[in-house]
């Protein structure tokens, strides 16, 4: 914390220019960013958004007033910052990459005038970059095992660094309950967090679609375009979210329903032509992916990427209950796991299992043996991004799928 904090005092300390909103959490934590993001632009107010990581560019993690940083905007602000790091870095004070991204990002909205930006966490949260922030409000997602090398090995160690987050006097949103919110509740009552729990019960998903879901929440009916039965829950806690924001001081109406009519967050479920581009990497993840693969489309066929750190055996137990066939790819980066480890994993579920060369030429594979049927690409957020490379870039994707 000691490197961003310096980073960003030496360039004016940006983060003080705009009100936050500050979301950590396992899964779903960027989809209740996007809804937040929805919900606060909706209302009028100049809203930025910070999010990692990306799927197939740099210019994703960064929205001021609805529209990605750009490539010539990028490098002006690598310009200011990179110097800074360069001289840091000489005495003997070096920034990681994470660092640099963040600074980036809070200066962005500085020079666009944000009122109100969205921060996700990018790893746990005591100690993640973004945690230099003191926001008007906190959101703690589904916290579940992940990242056990750096966060912890139990579920109680992995819940206090994500309570890290949590501030004197700032309202927090949570979702979690029995072991996590034991450690949430007392990590709040320790520092003076109000900190407010959503109860599943409340929440009553109507309608299951392809794109989307529409559900109802204490006597209220909702939609959001964004699909899977889970992502109900993630937009509830952005609709508390927003109540408490105005219940603390945001003296504006917010726009929560018309919000998010309009929240968009790629690759969650989305479908494009035969695919069904998802980044679930987690075994939580996992088990609701293979849930609502099952509503809405049956059996599929799926392509199959994911990084040697992640439960692989859990990851293919829970897709191979709706896989008719997986074709396993290596993915381009050093962390990708071996493709005959994983089919090998994958073959203890279920037996008609292909390697193959890469993730565009196992698509490629699977549409020609789906028999009609969609095809699922998923394991990793380094899988979305090849399967976006291959179906022609995040803007062709999005024109398919009429956003």
């Amino acid at each position: 914390m000691e490197n961003i904090s310096e980073l960003l005092s030496r360039i004016g300390d940006p983060q003080k220019s705009f009100s936050g909103v500050h979301v950590a959490g396992s899964d779903g934590k960027g989809s209740v960013c996007a809804c937040i993001h929805a919900i606060l632009r909706s209302s009028g107010i100049r809203t930025g958004l910070y999010t990692s990581p990306h799927i197939a560019d740099l210019n994703e993690r960064m929205l001021a007033d609805g529209e990605h940083v750009t490539d010539s905007e990028l490098s002006d602000l690598a310009a200011l910052v990179y110097p800074i790091v360069e001289e840091m870095g000489s005495q003997g004070r070096n920034c990681t990459y994470f660092d640099v991204t963040t600074a980036m990002a809070f200066l962005f909205f500085k020079t666009k005038n944000v009122e109100y930006a969205v921060i996700e966490v990018g790893m746990g949260g005591r100690l993640d970059s973004t945690n230099v922030v003191i926001p008007k409000l906190c959101v703690i997602g589904n916290v579940s095992m992940e990242h056990t090398e750096f966060l912890g090995n139990t579920i109680e160690r992995i819940a206090f660094e994500k309570a890290g987050i949590m501030k004197p006097n700032v309202p927090c949103v949570t979702v979690n309950d029995d072991d996590v919110y034991d450690v949430l509740k007392r990590v709040a009552e320790e520092r003076g967090t109000p900190l407010m729990r959503v109860l599943t019960s409340d929440i009553h998903v109507e309608e299951s679609r392809s794109d989307g879901v529409r559900f109802a929440y204490k006597g209220a009916d909702y939609n959001l375009p964004i699909p899977g039965r889970h992502q109900a829950l993630n937009a509830v806690m952005a609709i508390e979210a927003s109540r408490l924001l105005s219940l603390y001081g945001e003296e504006r109406p917010l726009a929560v329903k018309e919000g998010l009519n309009f929240a968009e967050w790629p690759c969650r479920m989305q479908l494009v032509g035969d695919f069904v581009i998802d980044v679930t990497h987690t075994a939580a993840g996992a088990d609701r992916l293979a849930a609502d693969v099952a509503e809405l489309y049956g059996e599929v066929v799926t392509v199959f990427g994911v990084l040697r750190d992640k439960d692989i055996d859990r990851l293919s137990r829970d897709l191979a209950l709706v896989s008719r066939k997986v074709f396993v790819a290596p993915l381009p980066t050093e962390r990708s796991a071996d493709p005959a480890c994983v089919a090998e994993a994958m073959r203890r579920y279920t037996a008609d299992v292909e390697t193959s060369g890469s993730v565009s030429e196992a698509m490629d594979a699977a549409v020609r043996e789906s028999g009609g049927l969609k095809v699922l690409v998923t394991g990793s957020f380094y899988t979305a991004a090849e399967a976006v490379r291959h179906l022609g870039g995040m803007q062709k994707v999005r024109r398919k799928e009429g956003a």
